[in-house]
């Protein structure tokens, strides 16, 4: 298993967290379409795995690639890989020796980790591993071993497959590399929406937010929408990228900040929760632009207002009320005799099959050409199809990911990627191809969610014994 390659195509191995599978090689794409860059994997590529190995790029794409990545973890210059030590001393002894001269320069400083999925080494072990990696590739090599600060880092990692309840004694594949960059993981944990000023009862969990954001392939300087801002989990994202960021939402007590609050032991929110405070803990509020209180079914935007991107999560009708503004009934005053009155807008149901055709259209219209729509699509699992998922003539899918929610429910996130600019044939097009024709069945989510959790419910009722006087 040779590596046989010279500087200008070394082959590099990164190491993913194995939470979020379905994401992460959208993510990796995005990323690596920011910079032109192919994605050129291995014969044996397996997507589930949690180590890839990639081809045909530099160091500088990698580490652009784990500058923005919440789903790596980390990136290695890959040197040997094999199923057994023998195949993994062959195939790193076989790496051309220019590519690894730079690092093993004479009294260089190095340390060597060792990383394992799907089995815990105990301390002694691990020490084990890091000796016979140091008598198998550095024998013949005048390098210092120092544990803080090492010019070099060289990894062992082991795979041993991803059954908890078979795992092998000895690894199914192992890896050598040299360190070149972590992911950015801890955006999850400080970006965390328990230590944000200012949350919702929806707030957007804060490795999805980053996932959505690298999705759609946001960058500095870009103009980033969401039409359903809510507290503007997703901005927060977006705006950590260097993206101007802008939103709208029909909940007027939201938008201002006002209201209940949804922090446990407190019971109205404060004269500074609002989604500007939110971008300042940060350090973003710069590329805060503003949002208002607008209704997604009656765009107010010009017909020439262009985004970069669209990253939004739509209320499915669970905790938030799916909701626009209108009424069944005839209007008996015309509009000017509402003057000088305060006047509250009636609102109505707003489907979710309206929602989604409403969704695209706007984006269809208001991204730039090549710009991304991603939003979280509701699904009720039993009755899933691809069919489900929206299309536009101008919208290209570019990716499907599901997030199970329980046994019957899950969300998908969809990447959407402006192919083509509207023309006025398309207003018609759902007559000519059903495809384009909006699912009716998204409206009933809502009752099939809590059927499902009732008939959940039912059976653990029964499964428990009823305590006897």
């Amino acid at each position: 298993m040779a590596l046989h390659c010279g500087r200008a195509c070394r082959q590099y191995l990164l190491h993913l967290a194995h939470d979020n599978v379905d994401f992460r090689l959208p993510e990796i794409k995005a990323l690596l379409s920011l910079r032109n860059r192919p994605f050129d994997t291995s014969e044996t590529f397996n997507e589930k795995s949690p180590f890839w190995q990639l081809n045909g790029l530099s160091e500088d794409d990698i580490r652009s690639v784990m500058s923005r990545t919440v789903c790596g973890k980390s990136a290695f210059e890959l040197w040997g890989h094999g199923t057994t030590i023998d195949e993994l001393r062959t195939s790193l002894l076989e790496y051309p020796a220019e590519n690894k001269a730079p690092y093993l320069q004479q009294n260089s400083t190095y340390k060597i980790n060792v990383y394992t999925f799907n089995k815990t080494l105990v301390f002694k072990d691990r020490i084990e591993k890091i000796d016979v990696s140091m008598l198998l590739y550095f024998t013949y090599v005048s390098l210092i071993a120092i544990l803080n600060d090492p010019e070099h880092i060289f990894c062992l990692l082991e795979d041993y497959g991803s059954d908890p309840n078979d795992i092998p004694e000895e690894p199914l594949h192992m890896y050598f590399g040299r360190w070149i960059a972590d992911g950015q993981r801890e955006l999850i944990r400080s970006y965390s929406v328990k230590k944000r000023h200012f949350i919702g009862n929806t707030s957007m969990d804060a490795g999805l937010s980053f996932i959505m954001a690298n999705h759609a392939k946001v960058k500095a300087d870009d103009l980033v929408y969401d039409p359903f801002v809510g507290t503007g989990s997703l901005l927060v994202a977006c705006s950590r990228f260097g993206a101007y960021v802008c939103g709208t939402d029909i909940d007027y007590n939201t938008i201002h900040g006002i209201g209940k609050a949804s922090r446990k032991n407190q019971k109205w929110r404060g004269p500074d929760e609002n989604i500007r405070a939110n971008l300042r803990q940060y350090g973003t509020e710069s590329l805060y632009v503003d949002v208002m209180v607008s209704d997604a079914s009656k765009t107010v935007w010009r017909k020439n207002a262009q985004f970069d991107a669209i990253v939004t999560d739509p209320p499915y009708g669970i905790r938030e009320s799916t909701r626009r503004t209108g009424s069944h009934k005839d209007i008996i005053k015309p509009p000017e005799d509402f003057s000088g009155e305060s006047h509250v807008p009636v609102s109505m149901a707003y489907h979710l099959s309206d929602i989604f055709a409403d969704l695209l259209n706007f984006a269809a219209h208001h991204l730039v050409l090549g710009g991304r729509l991603v939003y979280w699509l509701p699904i009720y699992r039993p009755e899933y199809c691809e069919e489900m998922v929206p299309l536009h003539p101008c919208l290209t899918l570019t990716s499907n990911c599901e997030q199970t929610l329980s046994s019957h429910t899950s969300r998908r996130l969809i990447t959407m990627e402006k192919t083509k600019e509207p023309e006025d044939s398309d207003r018609l097009v759902h007559l000519a191809d059903p495809r384009f024709t909006p699912y009716q069945g998204h409206n009933s989510f809502r009752e099939k969610y809590f059927c499902g959790l009732t008939k959940k419910n039912g059976k653990d009722s029964k499964a428990t014994p009823k305590n006897k006087d």
